[in-house]
């Protein structure tokens, strides 16, 4: 057997990977790890890439360790609307649907972990906490789904740049923990689509970032990176 594949039973792979006990592998066993890692194939995407596309057939699930992914829905005019973002651990896919629904782009660079669809669905049948645990995950994505829904419906303008912008500083460092109260990250994504993201203009993201600023609620540093010193704050201004 290759050395990559076991340490103290655990794949190499698998050992190192900051996203494994919160995402869907973590309802796996060091034998059912060293199962799927034959398989599993790691790696890096620039931003722009397509990973998925609308309508296309799916050949593998992807857990995403890093970066955001970007969702959009492909409408009836051929317009592409996004619909929701992805961060580590999330699950690239939908099991059982050898068809994709939405198309995923790389909005950063990410780095994914990805494995055979046949081989996922195979353990899910034998292995019931992993179909929980994807079961529980998938639920969570439903949940943040119809928070962000009610936010798009019910949130000012500034509530929802505050709202937007709290959800990236919560979600986009894995390791951080859910008690950081600071954060930093570059916009995944362009004021145009966050625009499109949360319904508004372009002049209106560009205003609300600059009040956000000008309040010292946010720093911004050339033009795309964001400093946020005190998350609370943040989340006072977005509503919540």
């Amino acid at each position: 057997m290759r050395d990559d594949i076991h340490t103290k039973g655990v794949p190499v792979l698998c050992a190192s990977c900051e996203a494994r006990h919160r995402g869907v592998c973590g309802a796996l066993n060091s034998e059912q790890l060293a199962t799927l890692a034959r398989s599993t194939r790691r790696h890096k995407a620039e931003a722009g890439k397509e990973l998925v596309s609308d309508g296309g057939n799916v050949e593998r699930f992807s857990n995403v360790l890093s970066g955001v992914v970007k969702l959009t829905k492909t409408l009836s005019n051929g317009r592409q609307q996004i619909v929701g973002l992805q961060f580590a651990p999330d699950f690239l896919g939908r099991p059982f649907e050898a068809e994709s629904r939405l198309s995923a782009q790389a909005a950063t660079d990410v780095e994914l972990c990805s494995f055979p669809r046949q081989a996922l669905e195979r353990m899910m049948v034998e292995q019931p906490d992993l179909q929980h645990r994807l079961l529980e995950q998938k639920l969570r994505e439903l949940d943040q789904a119809r928070d962000w829904m009610a936010a798009l419906g019910r949130k000012t303008a500034a509530e929802k740049i505050a709202s937007f912008l709290l959800m990236i500083a919560r979600n986009i460092d894995p390791a951080a923990g859910p008690e950081h109260r600071a954060a930093a990250f570059d916009l995944p994504l362009s004021r145009a689509d966050i625009a499109d993201f949360l319904g508004l203009t372009i002049e209106t993201v560009s205003r609300q970032l600059t009040r956000l600023r000008g309040e010292n609620v946010i720093r911004i540093d050339n033009n795309r990176h964001i400093v946020i010193d005190d998350l609370a704050r943040l989340a006072a201004r977005a509503g919540d």
